[in-house]
């Protein structure tokens, strides 16, 4: 919990930095415009992929497979669509990077741990 609180404080301080940076060097308004193309473009990459995601998940539980790396990947599209629409630099890249597989490939052993140590101390509860 403790590094939830700094990354609110942090995050938000290093994207403003960044704005700034970015409003002297480029210009108010190419700033706005960056701003404003990459939250449509992440939409609608979002969109795409969380799309296909979806069908991914829903044909696998329809031939009663397991659903794990469908659900994470669909899990990374929602953060990373999500991410995209705020406005930042920081967050944009990150968004980004959720929105395709091969960065998404890269996370899913660090995910799945993750989910693992959380089902084994009882924090998340499997039915």
């Amino acid at each position: 919990m403790k590094w939830l609180a700094a990354l609110f404080i942090i995050v938000p301080t290093a994207e403003l930095a960044l704005l700034m940076v970015s409003g002297k060097t480029l210009g108010i308004l190419p700033t706005i415009f960056i701003i404003i193309a990459t939250g449509i473009g992440g939409a609608y990459l979002a969109k795409k992929q969380g799309l296909r995601a979806w069908r991914d998940l829903q044909y696998r539980l329809v031939n009663k497979e397991t659903p794990g790396k469908a659900l994470v990947d669909s899990v990374c599209i929602l953060f990373g669509g999500l991410l995209l629409l705020m406005p930042g630099f920081l967050t944009d890249l990150v968004g980004l990077l959720l929105l395709f597989s091969g960065p998404r490939k890269l996370l899913y052993p660090f995910i799945v741990k993750w989910l693992y140590n959380k089902i084994r101390s009882g924090q998340i509860r499997v039915m």
